[in-house]
């Protein structure tokens, strides 16, 4: 008949990873390999009016990056998946509630160092997701001497801002890290981001 008895899916979990909020999920059991996922959510403003995510509709790869469907990142929302194939459809599953603004889990920035004369200008740019872009993001940025356990810390800035630093007392390896930072109900931070080192007022 064409109709088969086709498993909801498992595992699924609203996480929040790198600025962005992804519904991921496991095939049920016994899928077959072509079977197909809808996505929708609700905010706990509109409970039961399930909002549909276009670029989430009869999808094959079992995540959907929500970030940017979403109406309001300062309500909860939680989220539904269905599989589909040919006429089949499963049972909706359901994630729990979750909300960007106090959930949201931060990637460390990537830092990019210009040294021009005797001036180290510095800037970190973040792997946002566009919606976000004017959320007010900020980082920390700590500066030492390589093998020195001495940072000095540059706290605060906001994301497009450039920290211009005077090197010239500074002679030899220094590197620079930084930390994303977010002001939701409490202050959130990224991991600090991987050192870049860079030799300064070298003799040569």
């Amino acid at each position: 008949s064409g109709h088969v008895q086709l498993l909801p899916p498992q595992n699924v979990t609203l996480l929040s990873k790198d600025f962005a909020m992804i519904l991921t999920w496991a095939p049920g059991e016994g899928s077959p390999p072509d079977v197909t996922y809808t996505v929708r959510y609700e905010s706990q403003d509109r409970l039961d009016k399930w909002v549909k995510v276009p670029h989430c509709k009869n999808i094959s790869r079992s995540f959907c990056n929500l970030t940017c469907a979403l109406s309001n990142f300062y309500v909860k929302v939680r989220a539904r998946v269905k599989a589909v194939w040919g006429r089949s459809q499963s049972p909706w599953v359901k994630s729990h509630f979750k909300d960007y603004y106090s959930d949201v889990e931060l990637a460390p920035p990537v830092l990019s160092l210009d040294v021009r004369g005797s001036f180290i200008h510095v800037t970190a740019s973040f792997p946002l997701p566009t919606c976000v872009e004017n959320l007010t993001w900020k980082y920390d940025l700590n500066l030492w001497e390589a093998g020195s356990e001495d940072k000095k810390k540059y706290e605060g800035y906001f994301r497009k801002d450039t920290v211009t630093i005077n090197a010239t007392a500074l002679r030899g390896n220094y590197c620079f890290s930084a930390r994303a930072l977010y002001e939701s109900i409490d202050l959130k931070h990224s991991e600090f981001s991987q050192p870049v080192c860079v030799l300064l007022n070298h003799r040569g």
